[in-house]
């Protein structure tokens, strides 16, 4: 839907709205590769890698892989994001198995399946219902 904006105003806006986004997105870029670089010296440091420290680097490349996204294609599949929460719920619940309740490891365990499940009805609804690239204004579609 197009904007009802006058255009003198919109483009100067979206000119500083895109470098706005591009500053956050390197900024994203680089804390995440600091992260990174961090994890790898505790690692190292400590000369003993874990579980929770191979999960942690597995939400660091998901982050990584959003921005990717986001760059090449200008916007980020909602998977992404699910990917994340369910490295996130696997991290804590490695960390914390012996302190936790057991009920609330079913519970953290259950939401886990429900965003895997979450990311599977997606990737199944993209496959039958794939969306429609937007048309330009004045072509015609081929089935016409």
């Amino acid at each position: 839907m197009p904007s009802h904006l006058p255009r003198s105003f919109s483009k100067p806006f979206l000119k500083v709205f895109h470098i706005l986004e591009a500053i956050l997105l390197t900024a994203i870029t680089l804390a995440t590769v600091v992260a990174m670089v961090n994890e790898f010296i505790h690692v190292f440091v400590n000369r003993n890698i874990q579980l929770t420290d191979i999960l942690l680097m597995f939400i660091y490349l998901e982050i990584l892989a959003m921005v990717q996204q986001f760059v090449a294609h200008g916007k980020i599949p909602v998977r992404y994001p699910l990917y994340i929460a369910i490295m996130a719920i696997a991290r804590y619940i490695t960390l914390g198995m012996k302190e936790l309740d057991g009920s609330f490891i079913i519970w953290l365990s259950l939401a886990a399946f429900i965003l895997a499940a979450a990311t599977v009805l997606i990737r199944i609804g993209h496959h039958y219902w794939p969306y429609e690239e937007p048309q330009e204004p004045g072509k015609k579609q081929a089935d016409d």
